[in-house]
């Protein structure tokens, strides 16, 4: 009998007894203020019972949460009661696209195609402040298969009670992809509990897997099958005014006036049509500085409005560092470590994505930028194309092809190749019920005669890993060939083979303020196929997470590197090590993260031992003060002492950054941070004013100035002024 109730136990608690919420139809006009006291709701048949997730996933939430959902021809609406002991909400600020971690919050996650792989997010906190969300390849990883920079039209708002908190929210039914006809489409709801110290799902997640993760996913019914949402245009007109200056050339004002917009086209409920006509991306927040220690190219992220729907299809080919396609790769000729970036204006283009049915998503993308006679640029097309096509319950096959091509080169004896182009087949792997995950792929690039390259054009790859609560193991193996050149891709190394076995151990005990301890451990080895192996990465490492939120851990680390030829590791043009030798040494890291409930937070990260022939002791730190609900003041700081052996350079390498977010309302913001970065000698200044005065449409005020580090003379400045509008026909 006892073993009965277990199995009974085992079978509710880790997820295979599924979450169904009914969706009523109806007709009556809502009214959007968060209160839930439209006649309506009372009609609606609530769904609860959350489950605990942190600090404990094996019990239900302390502070339950109610969950209404109806919807008419237009619009998904979703009313919730949270349930509260009393206290104060936590609110760092009244921004948009808030993180959900460290204040109070719920989040929607609905899969409306079905797929358990693609889904959109909405969520809403107690001042009913939105954020909004794509999330990717089942919610696996929250670096790659989440994207908050996703933007568009719908309503929400809150209100807060003595112990509890109430919300609504109205999701256009033109916001969502889904199939005509259909009645059952997934769902998650999770939600972040300050006063209690919980957080709570509906359909519930284990401790080891993401919040994100598609495979604990509940139901929803609707009352009667969805009808086709209609086509739908949206036009978003921008207008720009720009003064610049070039102190570094003749410090002369250059004034400019611009303007273009896009359009958003619904071919079907699932598939879109997005055009662009002379984007202009000034708005765009200025990329963080970090301190670059490495031989190899920095990622930065994909921040462009444009480029972000769908952003999964064509980007998430290969690995994250053997990528056919980085969309930052048009519009920027150059992307250096230096942190030089040369813009090509993009005249127009195109992108036709979405979801032919269930199991086929196609992309479609065609970009072509502006001849750049001042800096020796040739007029590029860049078109992509991807197809995808799911296997089994959440795993899909999927090619791309990309193809660069210069069609009006305006000086023969110019240094670009008139081609270049990717084609790559991958397969995602990812099990039914969470456990497995993986990739296999294999990439071929072709470039021109002119390009000078061998027949060694070729990547691939395959990585599987397997996540039980308890523990989880993985193991990686990658190739990339001397002669790969993807040149629209980041791909960043070239020429070695690499393997990567990992695995950890997680326990979770019953008593006391420790939630979860684990150790793990990881191998890293590259080899070249003329050298042999050239480097490698050892490491084990213990990590605590508290009831209170607070976590710290530390990883012992030995890295060998083989260095190919001369390279100095500061960046700082001091002399270089020599080429052609190897260079063993052993370090020790540590971090810990304080309460992020708390109004003073801390993150503190230092580094000390060997580093190559020499030692290196450094410390990061993000220090965080709210004064809540209207903004932030933080510092991340970045401090790294190198002292290497005589001629060798021994320095100190500095990367300051302050930063104030104030929000006047939920529609008026202002960012303004500074970097101080002495390794590439510069200090940027940069301040954005946000007004959205209307859904999905802002007037814009950036102001950038950058400063030499060790003189404080200044190098160029700029203040932008924009304007956009989203318009529905």
């Amino acid at each position: 009998m006892k073993s009965i109730f277990t199995t009974l136990f085992c079978l509710i608690t880790f997820g295979v007894y599924a979450q169904t919420m009914a969706v009523k139809a109806i007709t009556e006009d809502v009214k959007i203020d968060g209160k839930l006291d439209d006649a309506f709701w009372q009609t609606v048949q609530p769904s609860s019972d959350f489950w605990q997730n942190f600090p404990t996933d094996s019990l239900r939430a302390k502070y339950q949460t109610k969950v209404y959902m109806a919807y008419d021809d237009n619009n998904l609406y979703v009313g919730i009661r949270c349930e509260a002991s009393g206290g104060a909400f936590i609110t760092p600020s009244l921004k948009r696209d808030y993180r959900a971690g460290g204040s109070d919050n719920i989040t929607l996650v609905v899969d409306s195609f079905d797929d358990l792989t693609n889904a959109f997010v909405f969520g809403l906190n107690p001042h009913g402040v939105r954020r909004e969300a794509l999330i990717s390849n089942g919610g696996i990883s929250y670096g790659r298969d989440w994207s908050d920079s996703w933007d568009n039209k719908w309503r929400g708002d809150a209100f807060m009670g003595d112990d509890f908190w109430t919300c609504e929210f109205a999701i256009p039914f033109k916001t969502l992809r889904y199939k005509d006809g259909g009645d059952k489409w997934n769902l998650n709801i999770y939600r972040f509990d300050s006063q209690s110290n919980e957080i709570t799902t509906w359909a519930r997640i284990p401790q080891n897997q993401t919040l994100i993760n598609l495979a604990f996913l509940g139901e929803m019914r609707f009352e009667k099958p969805l009808k086709k949402s209609g086509g739908g245009v949206s036009l978003i007109p921008y207008v720009t005014s720009r003064m610049s200056q070039d102190f570094e050339a003749d410090g002369k004002a250059d004034f400019g006036f611009n303007a273009g917009g896009d359009a958003k086209i619904g071919l079907t409920s699932s598939l879109n049509l997005d055009l662009t006509v002379n984007p202009d991306f000034s708005q765009v927040e200025v990329d963080r500085q970090v301190t670059n220690l490495d031989r190899f190219e920095i990622f930065f992220p994909e921040r462009r409005q444009f480029f972000l729907e769908n952003a999964d299809l064509f980007g998430n080919f290969g690995d994250s560092r053997i990528n056919p396609f980085f969309s930052r790769r048009i519009g920027v000729a150059r992307d250096t470590t230096e942190g030089v970036n040369i813009e090509n204006a993009i005249l127009a283009g195109a992108r036709l994505s979405g979801r032919i049915n269930k199991d086929w998503r196609v992309g479609l993308l065609s970009m072509q930028t502006a001849q750049d006679k001042e800096n020796d640029l040739p007029s590029f097309n860049y078109t992509v194309l991807a197809l995808q096509r799911r296997v089994f319950s959440r795993s899909n096959l999927g090619l791309i092809f990309v193809n660069k091509q210069d069609f009006d080169s305006f000086d023969s004896e110019t240094t670009y190749n008139p081609f270049n182009r990717v084609i790559g087949l991958d397969y995602n792997i990812a099990s039914e019920d969470g456990l497995w995950s993986g990739k296999a792929f294999l990439h071929k690039t072709f470039s021109p005669e002119e390009a000078g390259l061998g027949d060694d054009e070729w990547a691939h790859g395959f990585k599987i890993r397997y996540n039980k609560r308890t523990f989880s193991f993985g193991y990686e193996h990658q190739y990339v060939g001397n002669d790969f050149n993807a040149e629209v891709g980041f791909v960043p190394r070239k020429d070695f083979y690499r393997i990567n076995p990992e695995a950890s151990v997680r326990f979770y005990p019953t008593k006391g303020n420790v939630v979860e301890h684990s150790i793990d451990t990881d191998a890293n080895f590259f080899w070249n196929p003329e050298v042999g192996k050239t480097d490698h990465s050892l490491s084990i490492g213990y990590r605590v997470n508290m009831k209170s939120t607070t976590r710290f851990g530390f990883r012992i680390i030995n890295d060998y590197t083989y260095l190919l030829e001369d390279f100095d590791p500061t960046r700082t043009d001091s002399e270089p090590l020599p080429g052609g030798q190897g260079y063993s040494y052993t370090y020790m890291r540590a971090s810990f993260d304080t309460d992020r409930r708390a109004v003073f937070s801390v993150g503190l990260n230092p580094t000390y031992g060997q580093f190559y022939n020499g030692e290196r002791l450094g410390l990061g730190a993000n220090l965080s003060y709210r004064f809540q609900p209207y903004g932030s003041i933080s510092a991340n700081i970045n401090y790294n002492y190198i002292s290497l052996p005589e001629p060798y350079a021994t320095t100190s390498l500095f990367l300051i950054g302050p930063r104030l977010d104030i929000t006047f309302t939920k529609s008026i913001f202002l960012t303004t941070f500074v970097q101080y970065n002495n390794q590439i000698d510069n200090v940027n200044i940069n301040a954005r004013f946000q007004w959205r005065f209307a859904p999905v449409s802002d007037f814009f005020i950036v102001y950038t100035d950058n400063y030499a580090s060790n003189d404080f003379s200044v190098k160029n400045r700029a203040i932008v002024a924009k304007l956009t509008y989203w318009f529905n026909l």
